[in-house]
């Protein structure tokens, strides 16, 4: 179902809250994540457990490394009464996809989402490899990282970038002089340290609302447009240096008749990825990226893509800007992605 179809119900993203990510979180289990930033999200929005109409999370029960943790995690909403809960073993930004599709339905007028995950609990490179085709690729044991690097140098050979390109990406959202993080050594060429996530714990939780329930609240950050796509599993089957699924959600999502976007959040965890999606979203040097920092100040896995939702949304509600466009990935170099526009403006 895409945005861009006949007339949908108005849907905005209300509040937004998140733990501060931290490299290893041994103080929390799945309920303890969840409940702090389910709690501060119906404060921010006004809203109590009982005014929800629908809950929906996003987590992995394999990074977890226990069968239905997202059954735990429950425990942190409080659903009892009984409550309408779905879950996807995704990112919480499809999560919040299907509470936008569960909205439209005009039924209930408010929804919850939440996402958590704790990637330090194994080795998160190899475990991501368990993700890739159980035939051909897999069998291999390549790495998470040495599946970036593919693709990063990929993009170097095409011509369309640098490692001083890189470098400038990784100053920009960590810090730190082009020229003195050029000359680190590589973590796997052409990639350096910089240029890769760091290891993240974390939790984040969104409350969407439509309709009236939406515009009670004082400057709601307007869902104008959601789409996302796929691209072929096979790496080989794909180039590697252009993100097409993103391109294509973006036109489906209406990101070019928005107007004027003013911010934008890339779900880009490795350097040379948010120069794939710059090019693909048709960002143009006017439009400040990843002011949050992004993915490469912080990535908990199935959270990093929920929170630049929520961190678009965020520069909605306090005026920093009028229209935003905020991207999600999962999969390896960019397989899947969702794009959303974001405005502080209802559609006409």
């Amino acid at each position: 179902m895409s945005a861009s179809r006949a007339r949908r119900r108005d849907v905005a993203i209300v509040s937004f809250a998140q733990l501060p990510p931290v490299r290893r979180d041994t103080a929390r289990d799945e309920t303890e994540l969840v409940q702090p930033v389910v709690t501060a999200a119906l404060r921010q929005a006004g809203l109590t457990r009982q005014d929800i109409g629908f809950t929906v999370s996003g987590s992995c029960d394999y990074l977890i490394g226990r069968p239905f943790s997202f059954v735990t995690a429950l425990d942190g909403v409080a659903p009892w009464p009984p409550i309408a809960e779905s879950h996807v073993e995704m990112d919480g930004a499809w999560a919040l996809y299907e509470a936008w599709v569960r909205l439209q339905q005009g039924d209930v007028d408010t929804a919850l989402i939440y996402a958590y995950g704790k990637s330090s609990l194994g080795d998160l490179p190899a475990v991501l490899t368990m993700q890739l085709d159980p035939y051909y690729l897999a069998p291999l044991g390549i790495d998470a990282v040495s599946l970036a690097a593919l693709q990063a140098r990929a993009l170097l050979d095409s011509g369309r970038a640098t490692e001083r390109d890189l470098a400038v990406v990784a100053a920009a959202r960590r810090g730190g002089a082009v020229a003195e993080l050029l000359a680190t050594p590589y973590l796997v060429a052409p990639l350096r340290r910089h240029d890769c996530p760091p290891i993240s714990d974390g939790a984040c939780a969104v409350v969407l609302a439509a309709g009236d329930a939406a515009r009670r609240h004082a400057r709601p950050a307007w869902i104008r447009g959601i789409d996302h796509r796929v691209e072929p599993h096979q790496l080989g089957s794909r180039d590697l240096t252009r993100s097409t699924s993103t391109a294509i959600a973006a036109e489906h999502a209406g990101v070019a008749t928005i107007g004027p976007i003013d911010v934008a959040e890339l779900h880009a965890p490795f350097s040379h990825q948010e120069l794939i999606l710059r090019d693909a979203l048709g960002l143009g040097a006017e439009v400040a990226v990843n002011p949050s920092g992004g993915a490469l100040v912080a990535n908990p896995m199935m959270v990093a893509g929920l929170t630049r939702l929520g961190e678009a949304a965020a520069r909605i509600h306090d005026g920093r800007a009028r229209n935003a466009v905020a991207h999600a990935t999962s999969g390896p170099c960019l397989q899947q992605n969702l794009v959303c526009v974001l405005s502080s403006e209802v559609a006409s």
